[in-house]
């Protein structure tokens, strides 16, 4: 005999199917990068952690098209992430614009994003040269690319891309799933933070600590405004300082080293 069933039988179904999603997107992105991040903290550490040089755009070929086809496809990757996120939450009824991804505002939307990078960018570079200073940070080297003709260009691809992933999976996406949990606002903000801080530990402590902050930052903007373009502008443009003014600067400033 077949009993039927009962709300909360598919309340308990769907909340299982949520949290099998939501392990699902973390172990095909950021929640891998943690992993990642974490081993790579680990390899550093043991070889003398502020001696070591990070890439964080490396080059990826010898060959110029090729490493700008490998470039692209990271881009690509980026895109298609926060693509993911967007899709399974409005497969369940959650339309772009109901995480802050409505038509976009250019006075407030681009206003809020250069508030919010000057907010966060400026006291991070700072933190960052305390962090190097401390010997908790290695070096971080943010372009490697060659100087071709479409360096710069790429570093700004780069640059947003990570605003448009980093900002819809580990705020719009994660922050939404864990409320339809029942985890309470406050932790889920903090568990965000976390695993953003995490998947940026392969820089060291400094970076992770920094990007907790962020992730702080980020979220209560986000809670209080129900916009998520300022997050992302202002992701793509602290990523594009770092990376074009590094390409640019870096034979000219020595602290940049």
């Amino acid at each position: 005999m077949t009993w039927p069933r009962t709300d909360a039988d598919s309340e308990l179904t769907q909340r299982r199917a949520l949290r099998i999603e939501l392990v699902v997107v973390l172990a095909v992105t950021f929640g891998l990068s943690a992993v990642t991040a974490i081993l790579q903290l680990a390899d550093s550490a043991m070889r003398n952690l502020s001696a070591q040089r990070i890439p964080l755009n490396p080059r990826r070929s010898y060959f110029d098209l090729i490493d700008l086809g490998l470039n692209l496809t990271f881009v690509v990757q980026l895109i298609a992430w926060g693509g993911l996120g967007l899709y399974l939450l409005w497969r369940s009824g959650f339309s772009p614009a109901r995480i802050g991804l409505a038509r976009f505002q250019w006075r407030a939307d681009l206003g809020g994003g250069v508030g919010l990078a000057a907010l966060i960018g400026l006291p991070g570079l700072a933190f960052y040269l305390v962090a190097r200073a401390l010997h908790v940070n290695a070096s971080v080297v943010p372009s490697s690319l060659s100087d071709t003709w479409w360096r710069v260009p790429m570093l700004l691809l780069v640059a947003f891309a990570n605003g448009w992933a980093e900002e819809i999976i580990v705020v719009g996406y994660l922050l939404t799933r864990l409320e339809q949990l029942g985890v309470g606002s406050r932790a889920a903000l903090v568990w965000s933070s976390v695993l953003r801080g995490t998947y940026h530990l392969y820089q060291g402590f400094g970076a992770g600590l920094g990007n907790v902050a962020m992730g702080l930052v980020f979220g209560y903007a986000w809670r209080r405004t129900g916009r998520l373009w300022p997050l992302v502008i202002a992701h793509g443009i602290i990523d594009a300082v770092a990376f074009v003014g590094y390409a640019l600067l870096a034979g000219h400033l020595h602290w940049l080293h």
